[in-house]
């Protein structure tokens, strides 16, 4: 379908990757990563023909029809929404095209094998018209863009006047439409919330187009993709498996080229010390000269380097009270469209809190109202004692100063801190050398990005608030945010549709829904296993009270789900934590069991006297410990389906 040989691309004089090849075949489910920078979409344009290579060829099978999805996008001018969803019929003509020169080579071929394989081809593609053009082709799109999150009455709206992030969310769901032959898709979840990045991810499982999707969301990747090509130092390596995979296949490669690199390091120290001590003696003259052949002779081999990532934690702050703000009675409209009505919330100190919610749910708005940049039109917000407040907004790269250099806007909330140390966290930020000096108006969005979240450190703050912190980060930047958020001592609400970094940040879920707010305890793991059912369900039916209207108040429903969340998460909480001990010494007796294996595939081990006796010895111990623990790990997580069950059932 599409084969790459031997690529390089150069830009600016920068390598950003030489002599990479790969190939797609029907069918493939390939994830596309690397830092960035790393060059992923100047790839995409490579294969799209719209960038040329300085070197190697693309080829493409004739026929292999190519959609893409950029990061951004034009909105669409004198349709409506609808409109430009079915507008698929570029692709069936190409299709109609295609079907013509079939035709024709069936009439003239005489090699029944090609003849066989020509009529297959022919079939697929009358089919595809069929599907493309049927009678049923607004209906399918209706429901795939239900699907993006497009409510009914914005299908017959002009596609102009979407957002931005709509516009993509319409692309995408055109592009899905024409279901071509192959796919690339270039970071598609960024405008997406949770809902929608479930049904893309459902949607993708089931289509039949090869695929090619740059992504920084792990659990996306994991679930859509069976193979993955890393670019990254110039370099393009293949990993035929899952993320997961990758990742431990990855740290087994460097481990092996790590130790190959060591061991030729030793042998060339040894050759030359042998050349230098030797190649003046007139006896062993010679040898040197063998050896000095040897060495030029010598494929060296590199030492495999690490990507530069951010590296900070957040520095100690104030300690607050132990309620950091809460909210009552709290209403919020926009003109006719009421966001909140009526909202109760307390934050207290040590919290994460995640927002899960639809797009225009009100999310942003809330954590808006939290930080102080949007006042509520009813009810009351108290700030506690001692909380200094720190803000990330979704755009607030917008408020930099175009003019102003990197280490300016450093400078202007550093306060009395000294220029080395500026630098230094600059540095941990990826800002080194000159790029300090840089203008934020040529800073790319993860650049801008990192400089925000720097100023925001800089600002020493107890309670963060935090927009899609992770959009424009690649993975590398997210697993450091991640684990810089879990070990913060202070109070955090996010807004994030990234399911990892819920579950490493966040100890307690928000939902937004229909101008109110749930709280649950837990990540986003325990939320979709226990709660999100009972949330999306219809309340059950009550029996009528005594001088009442048959239906409990908003308040004690509130109150009743409040009290059943917080006796699960005390019933759940010891054997969670037992189980969690459990797996860690699961980790490690596989661990062992891997190094005892790869001793007793040694044949040095078996020269050494009763050594291999005894690594069996511990083999077998280790092999029992783990089907000991297996045994208990399996009941406790039996018990934990248990209790959750018992409290469905309540």
């Amino acid at each position: 379908m599409l084969n790459l040989k031997e690529v390089s691309k150069y830009v600016g004089g920068k390598e950003l990757f030489r002599n990479v090849s790969f190939h797609v075949h029907p069918g493939d489910r390939i994830g596309l990563i690397g830092p960035n920078g790393a060059g992923k979409s100047t790839l995409f344009g490579i294969i799209l023909g719209s960038i040329e290579p300085d070197s190697g060829d693309v080829a493409k099978a004739g026929a292999v029809r190519v959609g893409w999805l950029p990061q951004e996008m034009v909105p669409a001018e004198g349709k409506s929404v609808i409109e430009r969803a079915t507008d698929v019929s570029g692709e069936a003509q190409q299709l109609r095209a295609e079907l013509e020169l079939l035709q024709s080579a069936l009439r003239r071929e005489e090699d029944r094998r090609v003849l066989t394989d020509l009529a297959a081809r022919h079939a697929a593609v009358f089919e595809k018209i069929e599907h493309l053009v049927g009678y049923d082709l607004e209906a399918r799109a209706e429901k795939v863009l239900a699907g993006l999150g497009f409510g009914g009455h914005q299908l017959s709206i002009p596609a102009k006047d979407l957002s931005g992030g709509m516009v993509m969310r319409l692309e995408l769901a055109r592009l899905l439409l024409a279901e071509p032959d192959l796919l690339l898709l270039d970071e598609p979840t960024n405008h997406l919330d949770l809902e929608s990045l479930l049904w893309l991810e459902d949607y993708l499982l089931n289509c039949s187009s090869a695929l090619v999707l740059v992504s920084h969301d792990r659990t996306f990747l994991n679930r859509t993709v069976r193979r993955i090509v890393e670019i990254d130092g110039g370099m393009l390596q293949e990993y035929a498996g899952s993320y997961d995979f990758y990742l431990e296949e990855k740290a087994k490669r460097m481990e092996i080229r790590m130790a190959t690199y060591k061991n030729q390091q030793d042998r060339i120290r040894q050759l030359e010390r042998f050349i230098d001590k030797n190649r003046c003696n007139k006896k062993t003259a010679a040898q040197a000269q063998s050896r000095v052949k040897t060495l030029e002779k010598i494929e060296k081999v590199e030492a495999p380097l690490s990507g530069q990532q951010i590296r900070f934690g957040f520095p100690p702050c104030a300690r607050s009270g132990k309620t950091v703000v809460e909210l009552q009675n709290v209403s919020k409209s926009f003109g006719d469209t009421t966001v909140y009505s009526g909202i109760d919330l307390l934050v207290t100190r040590g919290d994460k809190i995640a927002f899960l919610g639809p797009n225009g749910a009100g999310k942003s708005t809330l954590l808006k109202i939290l930080a102080g940049v949007v006042t509520p039109d009813t009810g009351e917000v108290s700030v506690g004692l001692n909380t200094a407040t720190g803000y990330y907004a979704q755009h607030q790269w917008e408020q930099l100063s175009p003019g102003a250099t990197v280490f300016e806007e450093a400078l202007s909330v550093s306060g009395d801190m000294l220029q080395t140390q500026l630098r230094a966290i600059l540095g941990a930020f990826l800002f080194q050398g000159e790029d300090v000096f840089k203008r934020t108006s040529v800073l790319s969005g993860g650049e801008k990005a990192r400089l925000v979240l720097c100023k925001l450190l800089l600002g020493h703050p107890n309670f963060l608030l935090l927009d899609e912190p992770t959009n424009h980060l690649d993975i590398a930047s997210r697993v450091v945010l991640e684990k810089a958020l879990s070990e913060f001592s202070a109070t955090v609400c996010f807004i994030s549709h990234d399911r990892q970094f819920i579950n490493a940040a966040a100890n307690k879920i928000l939902v937004v829904q229909s101008g109110g707010i749930h709280l649950f305890h837990g990540n986003y793991d325990d939320f979709s296993r226990t709660w999100r059912s009972r949330l999306d369900a219809p309340p059950p039916d009550e029996a009528a009270k005594p001088g009442g209207n048959g239906v409990k108040s908003q308040t004690s429903q509130k109150r009743e789900q409040a009290q059943l969340r917080n006796e699960l998460f005390r019933a759940r909480k010891p054997v969670q934590e037992l189980v969690e001990r459990i797996e860690k010494e699961l980790d490690c007796c596989h661990a062992e069991l891997e190094a005892l294996k790869e001793r007793l595939s040694d044949t040095q081990t078996y020269k050494q006297g009763k050594l291999a006796v005894e690594i069996q010895s511990r083999y077998r111990q280790t092999q029992g410990r783990i089907n000991e623990l297996t045994g208990q790990w399996e009941a406790r997580v039996f018990e934990l389906e248990q209790i959750e069950e018992d409290f469905r059932k309540r």
